[in-house]
């Protein structure tokens, strides 16, 4: 949640970064923290893949780069999570790692991906990324966001 806690509520330590997702009938719900916006944004990634593919161990097989306007924090994590979702449906293309930068008048992400037949398929991929309760923000241990994910 946006705050001061992380994993389950636990209190955490301003430099941790983490995520987690929980499954809701149709829906997932992810959280992630951590020290810097970015990495925030990079862990709500990761969190969302998670949802439905083992990525551990997998080499990525190719780089895609994604520039993003200045926006709200907001924008920019729905935005992000649904350019995640395009590539996956378009391409077959699941991140194995994120890096994301702050950069004049927006945000560069590098994702490196895998063909999705290259993944463990662990539920049913995401399709949209849902307005209602997403929120993410600065807090007195960094960075925290939520959002929910339609199956």
């Amino acid at each position: 949640m946006v705050g001061d806690t992380g994993d389950y509520g636990q209190a955490r330590r301003p430099d941790e970064s983490g995520h987690r997702a929980v499954a809701q009938e149709d829906e997932v719900h992810i959280e992630a923290w951590a020290a810097s916006r970015e990495h925030c944004l990079a862990e709500a990634v990761a969190a969302m893949v998670e949802c439905f593919a083992d990525v551990s161990g997998v080499r990525p097989t190719g780089v895609g780069r994604i520039r993003l306007d200045e926006a709200s924090d907001d924008d920019l994590l729905a935005a992000l999570l649904d350019e995640v979702l395009y590539r996956l449906e378009e391409y077959g293309q699941v991140p194995v790692d994120v890096e994301a930068d702050e950069a004049e008048g927006g945000l560069d992400v590098r994702l490196a991906v895998a063909g999705l037949s290259d993944v463990r398929l662990t539920g049913a991929a995401p399709t949209s990324v849902t307005w209602e309760d997403l929120r993410i923000g600065p807090g007195p241990r960094g960075w925290s966001c939520a959002v929910t994910v339609d199956g």
